[in-house]
Order: structure tokens, then C-alpha cells, then sequence
């Protein structure tokens, strides 16, 4: 299957499907982490490039709820932004998967078709995330376990240690876990390939 990895500099998701023989690409205005199929180019310019699926993980800067506070000075930005994810679900890919965290995503374009987290797939971390699915099957959890620590902050409030290690680190939080990656090749490119299998 050729796959298409957009708004992935990480490579992590790239390589899952990789390392199951697909034809995986990743592409970002930024150079990948891990050495590898790269396209450091808008990813607007290379939707029409014969993929079977494409993953994207479109910056979530201006749209994510965490930065709430800040959405009335930056208007023009957030809508910049939702038409970025309005071009990459309308792209003529068979199967696509938007990936975002709890953004205004789900008011202004659409509600998520799917909300995961890390720790059903083995991550010891809860980091709420949106899944916009096109002809995919929901992600079925592959290994459930504990959130991970918390912090209470005194105005009572909880947030998990990772989100706050990682607090003003876009980069660091936007990285896909591992454990999802994996899930994501094997659930999502697993049956494509028993199917090409069949034909030959």
C-alpha cells in the first residue's frame, strides 16, 4: 500500500508502516527525525500522488482547545487553519485519518469519528485524541494500561505529568506514540494487504 504520512517530521508513524512493508511517506515543511522516505515540501502540493491512505496530523497551533485563551486575537490564523484540514479531508485518497487533539475541529468542521488515548495502546500517558476517519475502521485498543502520574496543581485542578513536562513543547507533544503508530500499521494496513495478497 503507498501510504502518505502528512504533517509527520517524527517519522514514527512513517516507519510502523514501513517495517510492515508499505510504501510509506512521510512530508512536513520540516526534515524528518528518523532517517528515511521523506518529502520536505507543503504536503497540499503532493495530496494527487496515487496514495491508498494518508494519516494526517495537521498542526494543531491554532485549533487545539488547550490555547482557548488566545483564540480571539488570532481569527485570521484559526482560519487559515481549518481550511488546511478542510483540503486534507476532502483530498481524493480512498482512506484518510485526521489526527488532532480535542480541537475546534469538531465545532466548526465536524464531530471526531473516534477519541483514543495512549494508554489503551500501551502508553502510560492520557492525551485525549481526535481521529476523523474516511473508509477506515475505528482503532481497536491493543494493550490497555495504567493513565500514568498526575499532578494537582492548588487550584485543585489535575493535569497528567507527561502534558506538563512537555507544557510549551509543540514539537515534543506532537510526536504520535508508539503504540498507536504500530496500531495504526497493523490494524489499518494489515487487511489491505490481505486483500492485494488475493489478487495475485
Amino acid at each position: 500500500m503507498k501510504v502518505l504520512i502528512a504533517c509527520e517530521f517524527s517519522g514514527i508513524v512513517r516507519e510502523a508502516f514501513k517495517k510492515l512493508g508499505h510504501d510509506a511517506w512521510s512530508c512536513d515543511l520540516l526534515p524528518t527525525e528518523i532517517p528515511g522516505q521523506h518529502i520536505q515540501d507543503d504536503v497540499l502540493k503532493h495530496l494527487d500522488e496515487g496514495w491508498d491512505l494518508m494519516i494526517a496530523h495537521p498542526p494543531c497551533t491554532h485549533l487545539a482547545v488547550s490555547g482557548a485563551v488566545w483564540f480571539p486575537k488570532k481569527r485570521k490564523e484559526q482560519a487559515e487553519a481549518l481550511e488546511f484540514v478542510r483540503k486534507l479531508m476532502d483530498a481524493s485518497i480512498e482512506k484518510i485519518c485526521i489526527e488532532n487533539p480535542v480541537s475546534i475541529i469538531s465545532t466548526r468542521i465536524k464531530k471526531p469519528t473516534q477519541i483514543i488515548q495512549p494508554y489503551m495502546f500501551g502508553d502510560e500517558v492520557q492525551k485525549t485524541t481526535c481521529l476523523w476517519l474516511k473508509n477506515l475502521p475505528n482503532l481497536k485498543p491493543t494493550k490497555i494500561v495504567g493513565k500514568g502520574k498526575f499532578i494537582t496543581f492548588k487550584s485543585g485542578k489535575k493535569m497528567s505529568e507527561w502534558t506538563a513536562n512537555k507544557w510549551g513543547k509543540g514539537h515534543e507533544r506532537s510526536r504520535t506514540f508508539q503504540g498507536i503508530a504500530d496500531a495504526m500499521a497493523e490494524q489499518w494496513g494489515e487487511a489491505e494487504l490481505k486483500k492485494l495478497e488475493g489478487k495475485t
